[in-house]
């Protein structure tokens, strides 16, 4: 069976996010105000073929922990969808 995944990768909120703070800032030259605590991840989206959803959440979990996210410095969630 064909699974989605959507992945959101993030920094984690104790690490600064200079790219974050500058979108902050550009957003603010606009006179936007009211936007604070910008933070800039990564959304991932790819296709996996498994037998069950079990073993997909698992295939999905071990491409994260391996190579997709660096979990000293981010934190990842991710959603599975039947194609």
């Amino acid at each position: 069976m064909k699974y989605i995944a959507e992945i959101n990768i993030m920094t984690r909120p104790e690490i600064l996010d200079p790219q974050g703070k500058a979108v902050k800032l550009g957003l603010h030259n606009l006179q936007m105000d009211t936007i604070d605590n910008v933070r800039i991840g990564k959304h991932i989206r790819l296709e996996v073929d498994a037998d069950n959803e079990t073993s997909a959440r698992e295939t999905v979990d071990a491409a994260c922990r391996q190579l997709l996210a660096n979990l000293i410095m981010e934190e990842y969630s991710f959603e599975l969808h039947t194609v």
